[in-house]
């Protein structure tokens, strides 16, 4: 019954937020590579509360962006910069997040506050002039968090992060990071590995290790 009532919400989330997405897609045709009206509404939408304000963020993104599962949680205050991120099942934006292109893994956890940039080349210093150019499309790098990653509170994201890690709330992390590790610090720097997850063969091996094989039993007898 309860995912009857959330698949309902989730439709009527959808159906509320079609007319907002339209302009979105119009922006598109209109002028490649422009997200003005795609900013405006993810303003919008991210400051609306409670519950209602969940379903209709999510209900929009599912619209606008690349790919945004219906099954995900979108805190208050949280918003996508660029269409081309994507948000896989079962992922958690905590509060105040600002997303940039990203592709978010499913079971990642986000903590309140983050920010998962475009990259970490948005501007471009110019030699000649000694200024720092203006943002262009053409900078945009997607970055990928892995699926089972945790983000703590407050964290800067300028590169990928491998599947399954922990990353300490406030760390700042410019580089790609390996798979299974825990990092923390401003530069991240690594502190500890993980155990990755126990495959379905791995747990069949161990079964079979575990059990006393027939010649074994027979000297015990």
């Amino acid at each position: 019954m309860r995912q009857l009532i959330k698949f309902i919400l989730n439709k009527l989330s959808q159906l509320l937020s079609l007319p907002f997405a339209a302009t979105c897609w119009l922006e598109s045709l209109l002028s490649k590579g422009s997200e003005v009206i795609f900013t405006f509404w993810s303003n919008l939408f991210a400051l609306v509360p409670g519950l209602p304000g969940a379903f209709l963020r999510r209900g929009y993104y599912s619209l606008t962006l690349h790919k945004c599962s219906m099954n995900c949680h979108i805190g208050f205050g949280s918003m996508f910069t660029h269409r081309s991120s994507i948000v896989e099942d079962n992922v958690y934006l905590g509060n105040y997040c600002n997303i940039g292109s990203a592709q978010l893994g499913k079971n990642s956890l986000i903590g309140s506050h983050s920010s998962l940039l475009s990259g970490s080349q948005q501007h471009k210093h110019n030699d000649d002039t000694g200024e720092w150019e203006a943002f262009t499309p053409d900078n945009i790098r997607q970055i990928t968090v892995g699926a089972n990653v945790w983000i703590g509170e407050g964290a800067i994201i300028m590169a990928n992060i491998g599947q399954g890690c922990q990353i300490a709330a406030g760390a700042v992390i410019t580089n790609d990071t390996k798979s299974y590790i825990v990092m923390a610090g401003n530069p991240a720097r690594f502190v500890k590995n993980l155990a990755p997850p126990v495959t379905t063969a791995q747990a069949t091996g161990n079964k079979k290790a575990s059990l006393p094989t027939e010649s074994a039993n027979a000297k015990q007898s």
